[in-house]
């Protein structure tokens, strides 16, 4: 057994798999160029840690329920209102998951709202942070079915894995009371520990159609609102649905 296969061995029981996947390479590589010792060490366990950090974030892109397409790649950033533009890489850089704010984005229907926080999601990921997108009409169904089995605190801890919720459309949850208040719930255990990303057709005066009660709307705005970042998609941004169905129909005819 060579010196390279006993690396191999060693570096498995050690749990370093993809060091372990290289080794042979690395040793090649070293001494075609004459490393030195500290070069070689250096070169393998930096592979290590990158095929970790491989590992990792595919472990949380599979977790994340992200739509497929939606990233950043295939974001048309020409569409987007200049400030949105500029607000871009700030949120991608993930500093706002730091401090734990909350993004707010809104805008008419077809703008690219989801598009938009799927993309930040999806750099977030990449850079190693734990995401969860889910139209909010399900995660609220999800917390309803935990409160009926009495599991609305673990189903709460669960979600908190998560330094970052995506909740899109939260307009279309069906508004009952029982909803609003599970809702309210899962914004008060994130306040100021947890990130938030909501995308809405409504904007805040238009809120107490989802929680009803006035006290409870003012309540919930504030602990979404307070330590946020609000991107708008203004009135004038073209509807990227409707621009895209005229596209079809003129390549059909």
């Amino acid at each position: 057994m060579s010196a390279a296969d006993v690396l191999t061995v060693h570096l498995k029981a050690l749990r370093m798999p993809t060091a372990a996947e290289v080794v042979h390479d690395v040793v090649e590589a070293a001494r075609q160029g004459d490393w030195s010792p500290e070069e070689f060490a250096r070169e393998l366990l930096e592979r290590e840690i990158e095929g970790r950090r491989r590992r990792r974030v595919e472990r949380i892109l599979g977790g994340a329920r992200l739509p497929p397409g939606k990233t950043l790649a295939t974001l048309d950033t020409n569409r987007l209102p200049l400030r949105t533009r500029r607000q871009l890489p700030e949120l991608c850089s993930g500093e706002f998951v730091e401090r734990a704010d909350n993004v707010l984005v809104f805008g008419l229907p077809g703008r690219g709202k989801t598009h938009f926080a799927c993309a930040v999601g999806y750099e977030l990921a990449q850079s190693g942070r734990t995401v969860l997108f889910t139209p909010t009409f399900k995660l609220v169904g999800r917390l309803l079915r935990a409160k009926r089995d009495l599991a609305l605190e673990a189903e709460l801890r669960r979600l908190d894995l998560f330094e970052v919720l995506i909740l899109d459309d939260i307009g279309y949850v069906q508004q009952d009371r029982e909803e609003m208040e599970v809702l309210f719930t899962l914004f008060a255990e994130r306040y100021e520990r947890r990130s938030v990303i909501i995308t809405s057709n409504l904007v805040f005066s238009e809120w107490d159609r989802i929680f009803k009660d006035p006290m409870t709307t003012a309540a919930a705005i504030d602990r979404v609102v307070h330590h946020s970042i609000i991107v708008e998609f203004g009135k004038e941004a073209p509807s990227v649905r409707a621009e895209e169905a005229a596209k079809r129909l003129r390549t059909a005819t």
